[in-house]
């Protein structure tokens, strides 16, 4: 209940928003707004709990005061530079428009918003896929890694990372194969959008390996001190992962409402939830009690990258996207139950 209770407050003050903006913008469509904005949320946690489990990875190594601004500033971002701002830089950047000009057409032409919107969805999504498919990689491409769910793939993939950089082979051949299937008015943003995303992840990654792997030199340079720096850049790269995750859905989410700010609303609900879960997973040990939930989580993210790039060409459902997550997520749960209740059998027969 603790955890949580940051998440019902937002959900309080949200859909009594929602409900005054419905009636305030069209009368007697304030219960109607209500209704989407719990529908959105619903969709946003169904959609992000592998995100969870990905953030809740990240969020073990950071000290407790980066945890609380996790939720707090990292939760403003999220609500209002994801979900509201950064679609409106896209469409002012590829309609060649203003962002206050583009702000007033998302709060009172939403028919017009949502085309530019439409047209923008191919880069958006390429970028996000092309960052989350980096990671996805990155996670199973290690010869380290010694714990395998799926033993008989997990564990030939995690000798590729002798391949200097095949990771990002890998994501720039997905590129090349993507742009063949991309209208050609579109070919030239898709291409840049998916090399910023490998750019940007290699970027945000390299930076936290520095800084993991020079302690004493980031104790020396660091003015607030080595963890505050180490948090401040997996904070970032928190942010840039719950980026990736919430396109998908922030476009997906125009297929139930037009009117960006019940879309803001019933998101931002959703990703509270997700931020409060991320939590609890963290101070309960979660992970370390279920030894395959990162790996469930990080084949829902490769899943999810490969249907960022088909949506590219076809419309894939959100119901779709989030079935398949929740699948890995509760296969690898009661592979690790399985794998709990054996040990516990073994240790009682010795």
């Amino acid at each position: 209940m603790n955890y949580f209770m940051g998440s019902y407050i937002v959900t309080v003050a949200g859909l009594t928003g929602a409900y005054f903006w419905g009636e305030h913008v069209h009368p007697g469509t304030g219960w109607l707004c209500v209704f989407i904005a719990i529908i959105l949320g619903i969709l946003e946690v169904s959609l992000s709990f592998d995100n969870a489990v990905v953030n809740a990875m990240k969020l073990e190594n950071m000290s407790q005061i980066w945890r609380k601004r996790f939720l707090t500033w990292g939760i403003a971002i999220a609500v209002f530079g994801m979900r509201f701002v950064f679609p409106i830089l896209v469409v002012a950047i590829f309609a060649k428009l203003g962002m206050v000009e583009v702000a007033k057409m998302a709060l009172t032409n939403v028919d017009e918003y949502a085309h530019y919107l439409h047209l923008t969805h191919a880069p958006i999504v390429t970028f996000g896929g092309m960052f989350l498919m980096m990671l996805f990689l990155n996670y199973f491409f290690n010869h380290e890694k010694d714990v395998h769910w799926l033993r008989k793939i997990e564990e030939p993939l995690s000798h590729l990372d002798h391949i200097k950089g095949i990771e990002v082979i890998i994501s720039l051949i997905i590129l090349v194969v993507l742009q063949k299937y991309i209208p050609a008015e579109q070919v030239s943003s898709v291409l840049i959008s998916g090399i910023f995303g490998v750019l940007v992840y290699m970027i945000i990654d390299g930076a936290t390996h520095y800084l993991e792997k020079h302690e004493e030199e980031r104790l020396a340079k660091c003015v607030e001190g080595g963890a505050k720096c180490t948090g401040l850049i997996s904070f970032i790269y928190l942010e840039l992962i719950d980026a990736s995750f919430s396109l998908d859905g922030v476009l997906g989410a125009f297929a139930l409402s037009k009117d960006i700010v019940i879309i803001t609303i019933g998101l931002a609900i959703g990703a509270m939830f997700v931020r409060s879960l991320t939590i609890m997973l963290v101070e309960k040990k979660t992970l370390a009690k279920f030894r395959y939930l990162e790996h469930g989580a990080h084949w829902a993210i490769g899943a999810l990258a490969t249907i960022m790039f088909i949506s590219t060409v076809y419309e894939v459902p959100e119901v779709v996207t989030g079935l398949i997550g929740f699948g890995f997520i509760a296969a690898a749960f009661i592979s690790s139950v399985v794998y709990n209740k054996k040990l516990e059998n073994k240790i009682a027969e010795n």
